[in-house]
């Protein structure tokens, strides 16, 4: 992946991997990304999904998710330089979705849920969102637990080993509100 800094970063691999297994996908589904930041989540993501649609307001991210895609060969993407409420304004249902961007939580969670049949996958790192998150969820009947997940890396020190930690992620999940 490209060597540029997004505010944020990227999401860590063993942040990646909880998420896709609680997004369940499969080879046939359409996933909607909320945030693409990087593209990490993207790219994994079309890496077994058959199309993702991923959105992110900020120009910068949206070029380098484009260029991190191109990169790893993935083709299955379509990037958009857009807000997600107005994107939303269209009839269009997919299989999941994942959210790394929390702006404007509360009034996005129910347009999104109403436009997703199966599960909805929120990685979060402030506890405000994490709280936001889960009363909306809740208050659609839609929630389904919320994962904390706490990496720590080793690092050589003194002659030894020791672990750094990386702060936690809290991965929500729900179901998705549309019909089949």
């Amino acid at each position: 992946m490209s060597g540029e800094k997004l505010a944020g970063g990227p999401t860590q691999d063993e942040i990646l991997a909880v998420s896709l297994l609680k997004l369940g996908l499969n080879g046939t589904d359409t996933v909607l990304e909320i945030g693409c930041g990087t593209g990490k989540v993207s790219v994994a993501m079309a890496k077994i999904a058959q199309k993702v649609i991923s959105l992110d307001k900020r120009a910068e991210a949206v070029s380098m998710a484009t260029g991190n895609a191109r990169a790893a060969g993935v083709q299955n993407i379509d990037f958009f330089c857009t807000n997600a409420a107005d994107f939303l304004k269209t009839s269009q249902v997919w299989d999941c979705a994942f959210l790394g961007g929390t702006s404007g939580l509360e009034d996005l969670l129910p347009v999104v849920a109403a436009h997703v049949k199966r599960t909805i996958v929120i990685n979060a790192v402030l506890l405000s969102t994490l709280e936001r998150a889960v009363r909306v969820l809740t208050g659609l009947g839609l929630f389904c637990e919320v994962v904390q997940v706490q990496v720590s890396r080793s690092q050589e020190i003194a002659g030894s080993i020791m672990f750094r930690p990386i702060d936690p992620v809290y991965i929500i999940v729900a179901r998705g509100a549309a019909c089949s």
